[in-house]
């Protein structure tokens, strides 16, 4: 068999050469690598353990005080979180989410899309929210990243439309039932964190910042036309 093989090879180099590169175009494509998602997730995890296990204060300067709120906190809060339960349940819905962002638009437009929306969310709670309170936590990135996920896969196919509903109600019952599971504004007197409800202004403004962020980036010219397309010449005012 051995020898029958090494004649084959050397008869018809040409055909056997053929046959490995159609197989080669034949195998499915590789799903595009994912890792920033991970990077986000240790570091929501690792600001939780520097906040409530290793009880290191300078963690706390990063939540966002309606009162006197610094610029920086508008993003770094959406990294900090109450208890266990809520970043367990953020992290969840993150992990889902985010890896479906990932894989369609690689890791600069997870974190683009994370930071955009969950700073932009923290933006509207703090517009509209009592300055008495303190908000945390990723929820208004989360439902940016759903948003996002959602608008970069949907399509007018029947299948797609029923998954995208179906998949929305989950979140939208899943996140509202748990009362922790979301990004919480937690009452601020004395500054003394107590008091923790649901900030569904976060949630709300989130998702539309999602919508928002997919159509700017849908009306940004995308070089190159295709094949059999003219590029349109912009029209002078």
């Amino acid at each position: 068999m051995h020898l029958y093989a090494n004649y084959m090879l050397r008869l018809y180099p040409d055909m056997i050469s053929q046959l490995e590169l159609d197989k080669s175009a034949s195998l499915p494509t590789r799903r595009r690598s994912v890792s920033a998602i991970f990077w986000l997730l240790l570091l929501n995890i690792g600001i939780y353990v520097a906040d409530h296990w290793l009880q290191f204060p300078p963690i706390r300067c990063l939540y966002l005080y309606h009162d006197s709120p610094n610029w920086y906190q508008f993003i770094t809060a959406t990294f900090c979180h109450v208890n266990w339960s809520h970043l367990s349940s953020n992290l969840f819905f993150l992990y889902i989410f985010g890896k479906l962002v990932e894989e369609e638009g690689g890791g600069f437009a997870l974190w683009l899309s994370y930071l955009v929306t969950g700073a932009g969310a923290n933006f509207v709670s703090w517009l509209i929210l009592p300055r008495t309170v303190v908000s945390v936590g990723a929820s208004g990135a989360v439902f940016g990243l759903f948003a996002v996920s959602v608008l970069v896969k949907i399509s007018w196919d029947w299948r797609k439309i029923l998954e995208v509903l179906i998949l929305g109600q989950f979140v939208i019952e899943k996140v509202m039932e748990a009362a922790q599971a979301s990004t919480q504004i937690v009452g601020n007197n004395s500054r003394s964190f107590g008091v923790e409800n649901i900030n569904h202004i976060a949630h709300l403004s989130g998702a539309l910042l999602g919508v928002a962020l997919i159509w700017i980036l849908s009306q940004v010219p995308s070089g190159k036309p295709k094949e059999g397309q003219q590029k349109k010449p912009y029209l002078k005012k």
